[in-house]
């Protein structure tokens, strides 16, 4: 069989060394079921192309779709780590070790300074695959920052939701983002400047409670689950069974909580014309 042997290794095969199919070449859409090439998936900007449901992005990818080119990242704030020394299954301090060697930023807020269409803007992202996009004081700090930005530059401040709430382990010092975050979209409004919310999926907790509904126009992507406290919970409240789609970003278009559903591939386009409406009037 030594004629079989070199045949094989001529082709790349080895006796120590399987071939696999990469785990990630295929994903199925969590909506249709579909399975999708991911190179064209990602290509669709993370939308299936048969059912139009829209995938969760990361934060790089969000400030890539939505500023012009030669965008600028602001550096991520530093705060104090695990100001409460808390330990569930397992340290905080761990917890955030084990998110930042999966995310590209340190923490689940990042901030990009350019153009929208020409139009400058300044677009705060909240990454879900950090942590559930959770608000704790680095995000907070971060949003306040992104929104300094835009106040010293004179333009608008346009914030990409995607969280599960307040995060936990950091106690009232996360809920405490909320009034900050606040504060600073107040700023803006005496400063004339645009606030403008785009609701991904999912937008919840304590950030719902706070900066993603105070925006002068609200945008979802479809299908975006919005609320504040989950279904579940709901039902169990009030005892009486919700109707279908509820907290869904067409349920919530309907009932006037949200200005606008647009698809993620005429986001952008979207957002320089809304930027057009509500750009502050130069004097003559």
């Amino acid at each position: 069989m030594n004629w079989f042997n070199r045949v094989r290794n001529s082709l790349g095969f080895s006796a120590d060394k399987k071939t696999t199919t990469e785990k990630d070449l295929w994903i199925k859409c969590p909506s249709c079921q579909e399975m999708l090439f991911v190179a064209d998936y990602e290509a669709n900007l993370s939308v299936c192309p048969k059912c139009e449901h829209h995938g969760r992005i990361g934060a790089d990818a969000r400030l890539a779709l939505l500023l012009d080119p030669g965008f600028e990242v602001l550096p991520l704030p530093k705060v104090t780590e695990d100001p409460l020394g808390f330990k569930d299954t397992k340290k905080y301090t761990d917890r955030l070790k084990a998110a930042r060697a999966a995310n590209p930023h340190d923490d689940a807020f990042v901030v990009g300074s350019g153009f929208i269409e020409t139009r400058p803007a300044v677009v705060g992202v909240q990454d879900f695959s950090f942590m559930g996009g959770s608000m704790g004081m680095a995000v907070g700090q971060a949003f306040c920052e992104g929104a300094q930005k835009a106040l010293d530059r004179g333009c608008a401040y346009v914030v990409v939701t995607a969280a599960g709430g307040a995060r936990m382990q950091e106690g009232i010092l996360s809920l405490m983002q909320m009034p900050r975050a606040t504060v600073m979209t107040r700023r803006l409004k005496q400063a004339g400047l645009p606030y403008i919310v785009v609701l991904s999926d999912p937008t919840t907790g304590g950030v719902t409670a706070s900066y993603a509904m105070l925006g002068d126009i609200h945008i979802a992507e479809p299908g975006a689950l919005i609320g504040f406290a989950g279904q579940r919970v709901i039902q169990d409240t009030i005892r009486e069974q919700l109707p279908e789609g509820f907290q869904r970003a067409e349920y919530l278009h309907k009932h006037g909580m949200v200005d606008m559903v647009v698809s993620r591939h005429e986001l952008k386009a979207t957002l320089g014309q809304v930027l057009d409406y509500l750009a502050p009037v130069k004097a003559a």
